[in-house]
């Protein structure tokens, strides 16, 4: 943190971002500083460390572990991003005042008060030299609200010139303001359903959507996928990697399809399910200029971009922002609602 008699301060923050899709540990360099009531960000630096195949295979077996294996994997996964963490402001030459870290989500059933991420922040301070602060998600569910997403206090933060501001990672999430407050929450499933069917031809993504453009719509399937009774349930609500699984998932086992056939109705199904969340967004607004703010990996996805505006009846101007911003806005954010805890602010939005 710096600050000159003349300027405002300048807080320096690590992000770690650890997604349900696994495509790996997403760090972020920032820096954030305030003026006039006005946030202003950079990214200094960012990356993406790719998760071996012992790391995705422990983290992903982590839901039927014993408690004893947990403990320890908590603590030794605490270890590694702190390791990480302090292997990259070495390489940057970055001094952070901390780390904000999101740690890897393990148990997320907010119905059950049951969220859980992995990732000691002990461990990470001990291994990195550096504060942190974890465990964003407790005090939302304590404060009755869904744990997920958090990412909305940053929007209306970092993002406030859009009408939506819509993440396109392992869930689809969005987040908008109405009647004055701002709403967030869990739309549908997003790139586990992508890349898990990609991971079948070979491939860690669908490219562009290029193999979900060569397909053909399911429509049985489709239907199955949308009479979901999550989609008529009342915001705020969340989605976790067990929904996906019996929701989304065995369906699609189950379809006797084509993979391509599948990606090509997985991507319609989220496009339908994205759409109509903005519809309701927009209702009862005066908004005559709306932009949704798409980021995530699932803004790679030229074919689902093209049928979220189709879906939209191109009513809403879909902004793609920069590749840094579409990769680590969710890192960048997590950094940001350190700095509001570091200043002892309000930093999740139930």
């Amino acid at each position: 943190m710096t600050q000159s008699a003349s300027s405002p301060v300048i807080y320096q923050a690590i992000g770690l971002m650890s997604g349900t899709s696994l495509d790996g540990v997403d760090i972020t360099c920032c820096t954030f500083t305030e003026d006039s009531n006005i946030w202003i960000y950079k990214i200094l630096n960012a990356t993406t460390i790719p998760y071996s195949n012992e790391w995705k295979g422990r983290l992903k077996s982590l839901s039927t572990a014993t408690a004893a294996e947990l403990t320890v994997t908590n603590y030794l996964y605490g270890e590694y991003l702190g390791r990480l963490a302090k292997d990259f402001t070495a390489a940057h030459g970055f001094a952070p005042d901390f780390i904000a870290s999101h740690g890897h989500t393990i148990f997320h059933q907010p119905e059950s008060k049951l969220c859980l991420q992995v990732g000691s922040g002990a461990a990470l301070a001990a291994a990195s030299g550096f504060p942190v602060i974890c465990d964003f998600r407790s005090l939302d569910i304590a404060l009755g609200g869904q744990g997920a997403p958090l990412v909305p206090a940053g929007d209306k933060l970092l993002f406030p010139q859009h009408t939506f501001c819509l993440n396109l990672g392992g869930i689809a999430n969005i987040s908008a303001e109405k009647n004055g407050e701002r709403l967030a929450y869990d739309i549908c499933v997003c790139n586990i359903a992508l890349n898990f069917l990609a991971e079948e031809l070979g491939h860690a993504y669908d490219a562009g959507g290029e193999i979900a453009r060569s397909g053909k719509v399911n429509q049985p399937l489709l239907l199955t996928l949308n009479a979901a009774g999550y989609y008529t349930a009342p915001a705020p609500k969340s989605l976790g990697r067990e929904w996906v699984e019996k929701w989304v998932l065995q369906p699609l086992a189950e379809s006797g399809i084509s993979v391509e056939d599948k990606l090509c109705t997985v991507c319609h199904h989220v496009a339908q399910q994205i759409a109509e969340a903005v519809k309701a967004g927009l209702q009862g607004t005066t908004t005559q200029k709306a932009t949704l703010l798409a980021t995530g990996g699932g803004a790679f996805n030229s074919f689902l971009i093209e049928l979220i505006g189709f879906y939209l009846d191109r009513k809403v101007a879909i902004v793609l922002p920069d590749a840094e911003v579409i990769n680590f806005k969710e890192a960048l954010i997590f950094a940001f609602l350190g700095v509001l805890r570091w200043r002892k602010e309000v930093n999740c939005l139930k």
